[in-house]
């Protein structure tokens, strides 16, 4: 070998390591593999065959620079589920798991440990998961695009299953595996019916091989539809018997090639997807034909309580319409999936009513990871706070205390299996997000849904030690700058609880006018905003719609009352004069200005921070992430004068004068359009 290619060779297989040539594609993952010397001085001991504990193994030989470890199986730890205990001192660490995958979450455990740079000389851990599955979605299509996805194409290559195995199938599993995420749906809720035939059956089977040593079953989204559409039954009416063969005959095929398969996930009679309804049935009787066939194999059905239809009813309230009457009557491997919020995954909405309302039927709340309504993947909003939000508000619907988290966890009514979920923001990008701080939301669900104790803060100090740098003068701003970040864009797009003012048939820029034809009322921008020259927001009082006595108490008196309503959900629950006076003193219209401006400055603060910190960042995300920080800059203005340029005709008051003006004008912002055609 010459010495240039032995230089080249060098070089090459130090990149990973060098600050100067980082893509964002090793994620938190960044481990430096430990030195010979360091492995001659410490054992990893195994005392397990599974090859779940031999990946724990493999993963701290080559990246423990600590003590020696001793791996360990004890089946009669029963309570620690997927858990695992870690005891330790500065010679010998003992990890103990009764499953093997908790040996593998415990191996990364201690690996943030010693990346974070914390004491690993005193240990004495003990991690119980919260909730049982721990899920990700994926709106991905057969054809490789991506529902709301913003990082290029889906991961899964259909056309090259299951021959052919991407590198990156592992690497997405072993990242997934780093914090805690047991389960995947592969595909899209709008669902195909071909994802069911066996020729895809085969194909994802060569996934969940893959996944499975990770300690991650592989999910579907079922098409209701299915039995007509793949194989022409007369329908697919649930009370029948040829229907329920066609569920058990399939479900028997794909256990056939997946033993471990987790079950369905399901979009039924909402935005035209098909259902029970068709056929004059119920939630509950098509829920549990699909639970009645996936019992026998431990499966589980995931049913979507994302449904409404146009009707003058208001779409806040009509999920738990449609639910709460049927409480008791889904089997007992159904769990109701259910937004975090009550409209569509909204910059800030009050949580779901749902919640806690059926205290006979398991739930589990859905997050969204990708930022549908926040900006896609060119806006940098960390999303801990909005999930930490909807976990820690408290529903009162078993008294005090009985937040959303501790009503789906199954720490206050027991059911048979808990989850939680997240619409997943990962594509083909090399940096898997499209935003390298896209990768934090991702982190940060895995980590709730492991412990919804943890803090927004501290979620975001350990992704930013483990992606970027430990040094403390780049982790305090920048971690500063995360957690100002959700509220920025709730300023700048729609604050006060103001929300869903895009187009009907994007969820990108503003459109307050709404003048396109063709949507439904519930698509357009106007029906939540409702301006007018008396005021702004949305009635939902016992004199509006009423959307309040779907609260408990003492939440219904709370929101119900404009003085007692928290201002940062004013305009969701009210509609209020503009010249009423705000807790700060001024007008809801100057405070609505106020607002805007301050969401627009806040970017540019972050502009700032983040140039000012550039010797702490390789050449190319800090390069990356400028560049997205300017477009997200631009589109504040752009927000801040739409909105309020056109909520200004129905005030007809002055937009303060100590605020920036705009630099747009209305008619201008009236004749950009966009679009982007899809619902979820």
């Amino acid at each position: 070998m010459s010495p240039i290619t032995r230089y080249f060779l060098y070089v090459t297989l130090l990149l990973p390591f060098l600050g100067h040539a980082e893509n964002g594609s090793q994620l938190w993952l960044r481990y430096v593999p430990v030195e010979k010397s360091v492995v001659n001085k410490r054992t990893i001991d195994l005392r397990a065959t599974h090859a779940m504990a031999q990946l724990a193994q493999k993963e701290l030989e080559n990246y423990w620079a600590g003590q020696s470890v001793v791996l360990k199986l004890d089946k009669k730890l029963t309570r620690l589920k997927e858990g695992y205990v870690i005891k330790g001192n500065i010679s010998r660490i003992e990890l103990v798991a009764a499953e093997p995958v908790g040996l593998l979450y415990g191996a990364y455990h201690l690996l943030r440990l010693q990346e974070m740079g914390e004491d690993i000389n005193h240990l004495q851990v003990e991690e119980i998961p919260d909730y049982d599955i721990r899920i990700l979605n994926h709106w991905d299509n057969l054809d490789r695009t991506v529902e709301r996805g913003y990082a290029g194409y889906s991961l899964w290559k259909w056309e090259e299953l299951p021959h052919q195995l991407s590198p990156r199938y592992e690497q997405y599993a072993r990242a997934n595996a780093s914090i805690g995420i047991n389960a995947t749906v592969l595909n899209n809720v709008n669902a195909s019916p071909e994802i069911l035939t066996s020729h895809y059956i085969v194909k994802v089977k060569a996934l969940a091989d893959v996944f499975r040593k990770y300690g991650i079953r592989v999910y579907l989204s079922a098409n209701f539809s299915s039995p007509a559409l793949l194989d022409g039954l007369a329908d697919s009416d649930p009370s029948r018997k040829e229907v329920q063969d066609w569920w058990n005959t399939k479900v028997k095929e794909i256990y056939q090639h997946i033993p471990d398969f987790g079950g369905f996930l399901v979009k039924a009679n909402s935005e035209g997807q098909p259902g029970p309804q068709d056929y004059g049935r119920t939630h509950a009787d098509g829920a549990n034909m699909l639970a009645d066939a996936l019992k026998p194999y431990g499966g589980v059905v995931m049913w979507r309580a994302f449904v409404y239809n146009p009707s003058e009813e208001d779409r806040a309230k009509q999920a738990y319409q449609e639910f709460v009457p049927l409480d008791g009557e889904f089997r007992d491997n159904v769990i109701i999936q259910i937004k975090n919020g009550p409209i569509d995954f909204q910059p800030r909405e009050p949580f779901t009513p749902l919640f806690g309302a059926m205290q006979h039927t398991a739930q589990m709340i859905e997050f969204q990871i990708t930022q549908e309504y926040l900006g896609f993947s060119n806006h940098l909003a960390y999303l801990a706070p909005l999930f930490k939000e909807t976990l820690d508000a408290d529903t009162y619907s078993a008294g005090e205390g009985s937040t959303v988290a501790r009503v789906t966890d199954g720490s206050i009514w027991r059911h048979k299996k808990t989850a939680i979920s997240a619409v997943a923001n990962i594509g083909e990008d090399t940096n898997w997000t499209g935003h390298h701080f896209g990768q934090a939301n991702w982190y940060a669900f895995g980590r709730l849904a492991w412990n919804h104790a943890l803090s927004s803060e501290e979620i975001a100090r350990e992704w930013i030690h483990m992606t970027f740098t430990g040094d403390a003068d780049f982790v305090k701003p920048i971690q500063q700058m995360m957690i100002d970040s959700r509220e920025a864009v709730v300023d700048y797009m729609m604050p006060l609880g103001l929300h869903h003012i895009f187009a009907f048939d994007h969820h990108y820029g503003p459109e307050p006018w709404g003048d396109r034809k063709g949507g439904r009322p519930d698509w357009m921008p106007w029906y939540y905003h409702n301006a007018d020259t008396a005021g702004l927001g949305f009635d939902r009082t016992t004199t509006g719609s009423n959307a309040v006595s779907q609260y408990s108490e003492p939440l219904r008196s709370i929101f119900n009352t404009i003085e007692t309503c928290p201002e940062n959900l004013l305009l969701w629950f009210h509609h209020v004069p503009w010249t009423h006076s705000m807790k700060s003193g001024r007008t809801l219209w100057d405070e609505l200005c106020f607002h805007y401006d301050r969401g627009v400055q806040e970017v540019r603060g972050f502009q700032k921070i983040w140039d000012k910190l550039e010797p702490y960042v390789d050449e190319q995300r800090f390069s990356e992430v400028q560049s997205k920080l300017k477009v997200q800059a631009k589109d504040a203005v752009w927000w801040k004068d739409a909105c309020l340029l056109y909520f200004q005709t129905f005030s007809n008051m002055p937009i303060p004068y100590e605020i920036e003006r705009p630099i747009h004008e209305l008619k201008d912002l009236k004749k950009i359009k966009l679009n982007m055609k899809h619902h979820n």
